[in-house]
């Protein structure tokens, strides 16, 4: 093993012991270490405010990620910057069960799997008895990308007078939740590029990377990203008494019928250049009936995972309105029949019933409320928001269900219908075409750097990394229309949510993901593969700066 390697397997694991769960006061700690390890740097101590924290605004854990600006003295009149990323938070480790105090030590932990190794699938097994591997909390997902960036950037500072650019690294908290730490960098880094006149070649992300599905033995390098979108439906049906079902519409079959028709529905993958989107997912599906009755709910909601390539926001409002009046339709069509069988079995008359299928965007309903009930509707939403907005029990996602609810409620229109509209958080996609010079010195430089990298492996390009990542907020549409139906269409955007979209469309950056490999990400068989992380990724990593800073 290399020096490199042993350097980044050391700080890897030194990482990894600091327990870091998203959402807790542990993040800190971590953060604390990495602005350690480069204050320590003799170039830090002599520019320290090239290294500085960057807190999450109002965030009730105290949480901040770190900055830190490495400056080459070869050439001071060459201002590329190549700006990288790593999140230092991980999931949780309740399923370590009797494990969990042994899950943030990889040492440690690989060998006690060992006394259980009968316990785990054929596949973990295999790969902890080859002695390849390191398990552990957070070593692959992804403090080995961070130890990576951590080490490039102490061996260019060993040499900084032989060196010709710049390095810009965020190291970032809150990745595997909302991305406040990322969503709090962006600003800083267009800050910095600013005022110090920084050329930002590209951002390079070093998050892991793993087989894409059984037997794959491919290594993967993605230039571009997956974006999300969360697609969100109120349903309001017209409640009934159980005991005469057929004069209530249920909004409970209204969503079922949405999930059937959007859950894994492939038609609704965003295919591009041959790759495609996992196809949406439900994420949330409930009836909002607070209590038990004998009256059925007037009222239910869900959201799903949507995934993007290409398609923008206006774009999925646009074809989820059209799913939900299938769906509303189909609900009425069935709903008749079965009514039209009911009356064939007890001897009544059958007359259908007419409910018309009816469907908005809660731009559009907040339109009509406000038609309806001019400056007194807006001023009381108004009033609710300001409550919703100093409870920090209300999330973000609740809290776009909770003004969608409001405004439904004080509409003077009280039939069935189903309100579209997006719940947080919004990551766009990158789609690196080679239209601009920088994507086109990107795909060259990572071209360059696996064609010059001798392994054991096989490398493949693609053109979207697959996870949702802090990737997504380099870049931002700039199309109004596109950007209008999302900030339209979410409520609590710019106030309950935050997301930088003037700074993420300033620094448009292309991306690319040059990550560790292992298996198993957020399971308690989480596990690093040694030589290729240790060994390729880096070296992949290193040509690829090289590459944009000449």
């Amino acid at each position: 093993m290399s020096s490199r390697a042993q350097r980044i397997e050391e700080i890897a694991v030194d990482l990894t012991r600091q327990r870091s769960v998203t959402e807790t006061i542990e993040e800190q700690l971590v953060t604390e270490k990495v602005h350690l390890f480069f204050q320590q740097m003799d170039y830090f101590k002599d520019n320290p405010e090239d290294l500085f924290f960057v807190p999450v605004p109002h965030d009730k854990w105290g949480r901040k990620s770190v900055i830190a600006l490495l400056r080459g003295k070869k050439d001071p009149e060459n201002n590329k910057t190549v700006v990288l990323i790593g999140h230092t938070d991980t999931v949780g480790i309740s399923d370590y069960g009797d494990l969990k105090n042994f899950a943030h030590m990889p040492y440690e932990l690989t060998e006690l799997l060992h006394e259980r190794k009968e316990l785990l699938s054929k596949d973990a097994r295999e790969d902890l008895e080859s002695g390849d591997y390191l398990f552990g909390r957070g070593l692959f997902d992804m403090k080995t990308g961070d130890a990576i960036i951590m080490t490039l950037m102490e061996e260019i500072e060993s040499r900084l007078d032989d060196f010709s650019g710049n390095i810009l690294f965020a190291a970032v908290c809150d990745e595997e939740a909302n991305s406040a730490g990322m969503r709090s960098c962006v600003p800083e880094i267009v800050r910095l590029r600013d005022e110090n006149n920084l050329n930002l070649t590209g951002l390079i992300n070093t998050d892991y990377m793993t087989s894409e599905y059984p037997g794959d033995e491919n290594k993967y390098v993605y230039i571009g990203t997956v974006g999300k979108l969360m697609p969100s439906f109120y349903v309001v049906g017209k409640e009934t008494h159980v005991g005469e079902a057929f004069k209530g519409l249920d909004p409970n079959q209204l969503v079922a019928e949405l999930t059937r028709r959007i859950n894994l529905n492939t038609d609704l993958s965003d295919t591009v250049e041959g790759e495609s989107t996992l196809p949406p997912m439900s994420l949330k599906q409930q009836d909002l009936k607070p209590e038990y009755s004998v009256q059925t709910a007037k009222a239910a909601h869900a959201f799903y995972n949507f995934a993007t390539h290409s398609q923008t926001p206006d774009v999925v409002l646009q074809k989820m309105k059209e799913v939900a009046e299938e769906a509303f339709k189909s609900v009425i069509n069935d709903l008749n029949t079965q009514y039209e069988r009911y009356c064939d079995l007890t001897g009544r008359a059958f007359e259908p019933y007419t409910y018309a299928p009816k469907v908005m965007t809660y731009n559009e309903l907040k339109k009509q409320v406000v038609t309806d009930q001019g400056q007194e509707a807006v001023e009381a939403l108004d009033r609710e928001k300001e409550k919703w907005l100093i409870d920090d029990t209300v999330d973000e996602r609740e809290y776009a269900l909770k003004e969608v609810e409001l405004l439904q409620t004080m509409w003077k229109n009280q039939e069935p219908v189903i309100i579209v509209y997006f719940t947080p958080p919004y990551y766009p996609h990158i789609y690196v075409k080679g239209d601009t010079d920088k994507e086109k010195n990107l795909l060259d430089a990572v071209a360059e750097a696996v064609t010059t990298t001798e392994s054991d492996y096989t490398l493949v390009y693609k053109k979207f990394f697959p996870y949702i990542s802090d990737l997504s907020y380099a870049s931002a549409p700039e199309n109004k229309g596109e950007i209008d139906a999302l900030k339209e269409n979410m409520p609590g955007f710019g106030t309950k949510y935050k997301l930088p979209l003037d700074a993420m469309q300033s620094l448009g950056l292309p991306v690319v993901d040059i990550g560790p490999f292992g298996k198993d990400s957020h399971k308690f068989t989480e596990r690093l593969e040694k030589t290729y992380s240790f060994e390729v990724a880096p070296t992949l990593v290193s040509k690829t700066i090289d590459a944009l800073l000449r």
